[in-house]
This record gives structure tokens, C-alpha cells and sequence, in this order.
């Protein structure tokens, strides 16, 4: 096969060459990492200088809490409970013999005194009754005689001496019922009270034992109280009270009579106390709120929100002393609309009255004065304790 004569020449054959440049980014990758192993280990091979104190953590404060002083002032401690007032003497007057009513001179709601007439009852079978049993006494005594006679004569049994005698014993009683009975035709009131109900009219006619009238006597009024075991020792006769009606009108009484035996249901004693009604102004039967005057005490006068319970459970306040938290038990004496007085605490005495709630007893607390205590200026009131209280 012979050459073309019109085939092109043939140029050089291609060749191939490693890029220098292609393998520079390895090193640089290799480079870096082995930058990066050494920076890290140079804390182990050079370790640095411990930090400074100053630049430790500083140690939380302690927390804050608002207090004001408090002065010890004295107060009548007193006892105060809730009864009822009852009349000195509500009786129910009946007829103690039957008839028909005649006569009804009162009416209901009316004042009447001792010996006033309340009803008179028709007399005519009284009096009838009477003639008769002075009748048979008459032939009863006469019976008696004549036994007497015959039994001095010998004649008569002794038996028939004692029949006659019995005879006329019955004779005498009939006698006095009667003449009861007369008496009994006038109802008279007892004692002198309001009438309150006045069943009987005039016409009708009443067994013996039914009701003629209701006399209500509420002068004095009878508050009658129940005092519980804890307080009975404070409690007395004589003492005075203060006696306040729900109808607003109050009155002045004193104790008269305090129970010697506790009601089993309750564990609580009956206590009386007489308060003087003239005219019957104050009606019976309305409540009452007593307070009796027990003693004097010298007690802190506190808000009831600042009164916290310790883990046992016990009532106290907690108190700022020499920048510690410290918790007192107290009592409540007396309670007001607002406030409440206790005892238990010094006289003079730091009381915490913002954020008791998250501090314990034994804890330090920073003391800020509570604005408006009346000593110092608002200025001082955000001030520590200490110096709060030497600022003029």
C-alpha cells in the first residue's frame, strides 16, 4: 500500500506533566492542622498563671428585706364573744280554777304592775260551792259533837268518835278549797313586765291550769354568753362589761353569774351578764356582742400579712437582730378592723414587714427601713439598718 501523496503530516505525539500547583493546598491543610494540635497541647506543655482573687466569683449578698421599728405600747386585753339577751323573767300566768271570763282589763303589749288585775272569772259556781261546803263542815261539826258527848257518856264506840272527827276534817278541806277557789277568780299579775300574749278573752270560759296572759320583764336584760375552757380564768363575777346590741344600742352591764360545770357537747361554761333596761328600751331576745375587760398587757400593734408560721407551725414574727433574721413566737391579744396586737416580742423590736417570707431564722439579711415608719427622711429609708438609724 503505498503513501498518499495528499495526507496531511502527522504533528508531535501529546504528553502529560504533573501541575506543580495541584499539590499545594495538602501542605497548607496539613500545615494548619498541625498548628492547630500544638496550640491546643500548649496548655498542658506552658500552663498559664493561676487567676487573681479579684477576678474570682464574687460571693452573693445577702438578701433584702424591709423593716421598721416597732414600740411596745400597753392595751386593755378583753374577752369578746357573741350571745343572746333574754328577759330577766318571761312567765306565763294561768287560772288555777275554771269559770268564764268576765272581765279582761288589759290588753296585749301593755305595762302592768305587781297585783294588777289580768282577768276576773265568773264566781257564781264558786260561791255556790262554797255555801255547800260550809254546809256540810256545819253537819260535820255537829256529827263530832254528838259523838263526843256519847263517847264521855260511855255510850258511843270510840271508833264512831274517830269516823265523826275524820268527817269532819274532810268538811274543813272542802271549806278552805272553796274559798281558794273564790280567791282564785282574780288572776293577778306577778310581777311587773309587758304583756305579750293574751290567749283569754271576756266570755270564754277557762279550765283550770289554762294560760291567761304572757308577762315579759326585760329590765335588767339577761346576755347569756358561752365562755370555752381556755378563757374561763379570766372570767369572774362582778367584773364590768361592755354590751353591744345588734339594733346598735350598747350598754354598760356587769358579769352576774359564771357556770361551775362545762356543757359536755361544747367544753363551754354559761356566763350571765345583767345589763340594766329602764323603760324596756332594748327588746329581748336580740343578739349581742359582750366584751369583758380582762387586764392590761403591753403588746406591738402589726399588720396580720407580716405574721408568719414557723416549721413547727407556731405563730411569730420575724425580727431583724444585729443583721440576723430571728423568729419570735407571739400571741394574739386583741384584734382590730386592721391590725392585731401580739405579745411575745421585746419592747423595742425591728420587725420585717417585706420578704419575711424567703428568709429563715439564724439568716443574714441586709435591712432597708420601710418608707414612712415616721423616723428619718424618705431619703434614708433605702439605707442599710446601721446607717439609717444614725442619720438624723
Amino acid at each position: 500500500m503505498t503513501d498518499r501523496p495528499d495526507a496531511a503530516p502527522r504533528g508531535p505525539a501529546l504528553q502529560f506533566e504533573t501541575d506543580r500547583g495541584s499539590s499545594r493546598p495538602f501542605w497548607i491543610a496539613i500545615a494548619l492542622v498541625g498548628a492547630l494540635v500544638a496550640w491546643m497541647g500548649s496548655g498542658f506543655l506552658f500552663p498559664g498563671a493561676e487567676p487573681k482573687n479579684e477576678a474570682a466569683a464574687k460571693e452573693p449578698l445577702p438578701p433584702s428585706v424591709r423593716v421598721r421599728p416597732s414600740q411596745a405600747e400597753p392595751v386593755t386585753l378583753s374577752y369578746r364573744a357573741e350571745g343572746q339577751a333574754l328577759p330577766d323573767r318571761d312567765t306565763e300566768v294561768i287560772a288555777e280554777t275554771a269559770g268564764t271570763v268576765i272581765e279582761v282589763p288589759f290588753s296585749k303589749g301593755d305595762r302592768v304592775e305587781p297585783g294588777d288585775i289580768l282577768a276576773r272569772l265568773d264566781a257564781t259556781r264558786a260561791e255556790a260551792a262554797f255555801a255547800q261546803a260550809k254546809e256540810q263542815r256545819t253537819n260535820a261539826r255537829r256529827e263530832f259533837d254528838n259523838a263526843a258527848q256519847l263517847f264521855e257518856r260511855g255510850v258511843a264506840t270510840n271508833d264512831r268518835l274517830s269516823d265523826a272527827r275524820a268527817a269532819l276534817a274532810v268538811a274543813e278541806a272542802d271549806v278552805a278549797s272553796a274559798e281558794e277557789a273564790i280567791g282564785n277568780l282574780v288572776v293577778e299579775a306577778p310581777f311587773a313586765g309587758r304583756i305579750e300574749a293574751l290567749p283569754a278573752s271576756e266570755g270564754e270560759y277557762v279550765q283550770a291550769g289554762a294560760t291567761i296572759s304572757r308577762i315579759v320583764d326585760n329590765d335588767p336584760l339577761t346576755v347569756a354568753i358561752q365562755v370555752p375552757q381556755q378563757a374561763l380564768s379570766r372570767i369572774r363575777e362582778g367584773q364590768s362589761a361592755e354590751v353591744s346590741f345588734i339594733t346598735g344600742q350598747t350598754r354598760e352591764g356587769r358579769v352576774s353569774f359564771v357556770g361551775a360545770a362545762a356543757a359536755a357537747e361544747t367544753r363551754t361554761f354559761l356566763t350571765e351578764i345583767e345589763v340594766a333596761n329602764p323603760g324596756g328600751e332594748v327588746p329581748a331576745g336580740i343578739s349581742a356582742q359582750v366584751t369583758i375587760p380582762t387586764g392590761e398587757a403591753k403588746a406591738h400593734r402589726v399588720v396580720p400579712s407580716i405574721i408568719s408560721l414557723d416549721e413547727a407551725g407556731q405563730i411569730g414574727l420575724k425580727t431583724v437582730e444585729d443583721g440576723r433574721v430571728v423568729f419570735h413566737p407571739v400571741q394574739i391579744v386583741k384584734t382590730e378592723i386592721d391590725s392585731v396586737w401580739v405579745t411575745g416580742l421585746d419592747d423595742e423590736a425591728t420587725l420585717i414587714t417585706l420578704g419575711q417570707g424567703f428568709v429563715r431564722d439564724g439568716e443574714d439579711v441586709r435591712a432597708e427601713r420601710e418608707e414612712g415608719t415616721g423616723q428619718g427622711s424618705a431619703a434614708t429609708a433605702a439605707l442599710p439598718l446601721d446607717v439609717a438609724e444614725d442619720t438624723p
